[in-house]
């Protein structure tokens, strides 16, 4: 009987219980060799390429595209080439092979009790030990159940995030790119071919329609129009409306990568932070000629967590301790089509107003095609949302923890003001500071925001 080996999904080195399939590289009954591409994986920050852990057949594949795997879970089955070289269990290739410890533990025996990612504990007492073969990063988390759906479809296109970001990385219409999936469902392959070809390039003249005289059998089918809802019905009588959920259409779409990760860190932020907000506008009337908005931000920022250390800092409250920065690495909120990013503004205090706009810049144009490493969605010491470039004066951010306060900057206005001997209009800018009053005090936030709008009050 031949040796069948499983091959369970990895952390992909981000913490995450589970990632999206985006495309296979290989079919059932293949032949594929070690570390050779097996599939790409779409998860909360990336789109990564898995490698194979044989060199062999692969007899089985778990999962199409668009299914969310949970980590720990299998991914496929190969039946390895007895007669080529393999990786050996104890060889040191960067990541972890051999029998799962437990979760949360590299040491956890079978009666010890390990805690999840989840919150609560996981028994292994009973329960034999299952081999993780071949590449292991991390620590993994026991399950086997396989979320199976179907690619999100918008504007007409059914595609995956990830898909999306190349399409519009590399400037191509999804609208006119034809789809070779299953259900119709455009792959990233599709994509590639038609940027390839100039096919379904972005603003594009469209296609040519298909006269009348081609024949009956190829003009599509057009969608009827939905009757006109009115107050009353066909013989003049008012209608009783029924409940909206009713006439509700529309199937729920289960979220995935990004937008997926930032629900569960929204909840677990919900649930273990103890929010308060002080808000207030800060003077620009004193500024000389035209500066740059966001680097003066940043700088006001750097300046109040000097002034202020306790709020450049990370809290546990599981073991109520605090970790001081020296360094101050500002998380920026950036929103995009798949979800919340926050990439790592790193060493802000030290830069100048032209490296802060070309680090941002930076970080943007990762964000955007999908290319920022892992490392740096993490690890910042303090946030900022800078919401007011689109509308919104003052607001409660949501602090993620470890971090302990997050700057939301509102929209810019021209306030009258009072001043000695009558008023001005002078232009203002709303802010709002949100912390977790576990590990600071409203004291200290007070002054982090004078010690900000002191500095934003400077004339540059």
């Amino acid at each position: 009987m031949a040796d069948i080996k499983t091959f369970y999904l990895p952390d992909l080195g981000e913490g995450l219980p589970d990632a999206t399939i985006v495309e296979w590289h290989v079919k059932e009954g293949d032949y594929i060799k070690l570390d050779a591409p097996l599939c790409s994986m779409e998860t909360a920050k990336a789109v990564v390429d898995v490698p194979s852990p044989y060199t062999g057949k692969v007899t089985k594949l778990h999962g199409a595209a668009g299914d969310i795997i949970e980590t720990g879970s299998a991914l496929a089955e190969f039946e390895p080439d007895p007669n080529a070289k393999q990786r050996a269990e104890a060889e040191s290739t960067g990541h972890h092979h051999g029998p799962k410890k437990g979760v949360g533990s590299a040491t956890a025996d079978a009666h010890k009790v390990v805690a999840s990612d989840e919150g609560g504990e996981i028994d292994d007492n009973g329960k034999p030990e299952r081999e993780d073969e071949g590449t292991v990063v991390g620590a993994m988390i026991s399950g086997s159940h396989v979320h199976v759906e179907q690619a999100s479809s918008v504007g007409g296109v059914k595609a995956v995030p990830a898909v999306r970001a190349l399409a519009k990385k590399l400037k191509v219409d999804l609208t006119r790119v034809h789809p070779t999936g299953a259900d119709g469902v455009v792959t990233l392959q599709d994509v590639k071919n038609a940027a390839a070809n100039g096919t379904a390039a972005l603003g594009a003249a469209p296609a040519r329609a298909v006269p009348a005289s081609a024949g009956r059998h190829l003009a599509p089918e057009l969608p009827q129009p939905e009757p006109a809802r009115t107050a009353t019905s066909l013989a003049g009588k008012p209608v009783r409306t029924a409940p909206p959920s009713v006439h509700a259409s529309g199937q729920p779409e289960q979220l995935k990568g990004v937008r997926r990760n930032m629900a569960r860190v929204m909840a677990e932020a919900h649930a273990n932070v103890v929010p308060t907000s002080l808000v207030d506008d800060a003077d620009l009337h004193a500024w000389i000629g035209k500066q740059d908005i966001t680097a003066r931000l940043i700088r006001s920022i750097v300046v109040a967590c000097k002034t202020v250390p306790a709020m450049n800092a990370w809290f546990d409250g599981k073991n109520l301790t605090r970790t001081l920065h020296p360094h101050v690495d500002i998380g920026i909120a950036v929103d995009t089509d798949d979800g919340l990013f926050v990439p790592a503004l790193r060493n802000a205090d030290v830069l100048d107003g032209a490296g802060v706009r070309a680090a941002i810049k930076r970080l943007r144009s990762q964000v955007e095609d999908r290319s920022i490493p892992a490392s740096e969605l993490s690890g910042y010491t303090i946030s900022l949302s800078n919401f007011g470039m689109f509308a919104g004066r003052y607001a409660t951010p949501v602090v993620v923890p470890p971090t302990v306060a997050i700057i939301g900057a509102g929209k810019l206005s021209h306030d009258v003001v009072a001043v000695i001997g009558g008023i001005e209009v002078h232009r203002r800018m709303p802010l709002s500071v949100t912390f977790d009053h576990r590990a600071v005090t409203g004291g200290e936030a007070a002054r982090f925001l004078k010690a900000m709008m002191d500095d934003l009050a400077l004339p540059n």
